[in-house]
């Protein structure tokens, strides 16, 4: 299969699953959430740089070095990569490490306090008077 497409920067021929036009390198698409995983075979340690550079359509090798310059700048570096190896899923449709905790935090305090905390969507919890605009303060 031979789809292509033109560039919309410089109208070249492109193929339609490019991320970056080879002619002017404009990027092509937004950011696709399903490519921010960690799961690519040019992963090293966590998968942090692999995901950042299938994610943005940069080299890896790039984006290893800016990690490594970054720490050396008061432990940024180490910092980000720590923070988007727990934001970033390890595979696509699963669940980050930070959405895991958050879901058992969630399920720890309605196990202690017995009532589901209050969902902003649904309104207050259980047992709570709603507040009515323009009526009398308790």
């Amino acid at each position: 299969m031979n789809d292509t497409r033109p560039c919309p920067c410089c109208a070249e021929e492109i193929p339609a699953t490019a991320v970056r036009c080879r002619y002017c390198r404009s990027r092509l698409g937004s950011l696709d959430p399903e490519r921010w995983q960690r799961n690519h075979p040019e992963r090293r340690l966590g998968g942090v740089a692999a995901a950042v550079a299938h994610g943005m359509a940069f080299p890896i090798g790039a984006v290893r070095l800016a990690f490594l310059v970054l720490t050396f700048v008061h432990l940024v570096g180490v910092v980000l990569y720590l923070a988007l190896w727990a934001i970033i899923p390890f595979a696509p449709g699963s669940e980050s490490l930070l959405e895991q905790g958050i879901r058992q935090a969630r399920a720890l305090l309605r196990g202690l306090f017995g009532a589901p905390p209050a969902d902003p969507d649904r309104g207050p919890g259980p047992g709570a008077s709603p507040i009515v605009p323009g009526g009398p303060v308790a």
